[in-house]
């Protein structure tokens, strides 16, 4: 219910006027189908739990920058306005593809706040038990994706970043190996 409530408060289509709102939209859905695939698993711990509401950050603020150059084709902007505005950005920029500094500027301190999430989650990575780690694997695209907008300079519109990597399947293998998320 948590999820749906959530969607339905986002039905409006309004950019985020926060970094802590677009954390709480993720928090509300992303994190909990974590909750709700470690619950599967039969789960019930407060370390995994903690994981999965970073990761579940992680992933809404990595879907939200994945998505605006999709959401920029359809004249619509959701990355928080107070990070925009922090550094002199409007939507129209975003809408005209700019690839200014201080729009890769905006796309840095959004990415960097995913990668501190990521970071924090797997910190708990001794404390969470081992049965948890296969909830947890999506990390590996998480991460994937924060080096690829590093290595083109945050530039949020580089066509590599539409591409699929081809050794990702080989990545979780090997960390689905390891144990490791």
């Amino acid at each position: 219910m948590k999820i749906i409530d959530e969607r339905e408060k986002n039905l409006d289509d309004k950019a985020y006027h926060n970094i802590q709102e677009l954390e709480n939209y993720a928090e509300n859905t992303q994190s909990s189908l974590l909750y709700l695939t470690l619950e599967i698993l039969g789960i019930k711990d407060l370390h995994a739990d903690h994981a999965a509401s970073h990761i579940g950050k992680a992933q809404g603020i990595v879907t939200c920058l994945r998505a605006t150059p999709y959401h920029g084709s359809r004249r619509r902007v959701f990355l928080p306005m107070d990070i925009c505005m922090l550094h002199g950005v409007s939507q129209e920029d975003f809408l005209r593809k700019s690839q200014d500094k201080n729009v890769r500027d905006v796309v840095y301190d959004v990415a960097s706040q995913a990668h501190s999430h990521l970071k924090h989650a797997r910190s708990f990575h001794k404390s969470v038990p081992v049965k948890a780690f296969p909830a947890f694997l999506q990390t590996v695209a998480l991460e994937d994706y924060l080096r690829k907008i590093q290595q083109v300079d945050f530039d949020i519109f580089h066509p590599s970043l539409q591409q699929k990597n081809t050794l990702l399947p080989l990545s979780l293998y090997i960390r689905s190996w390891r144990k490791r998320y």
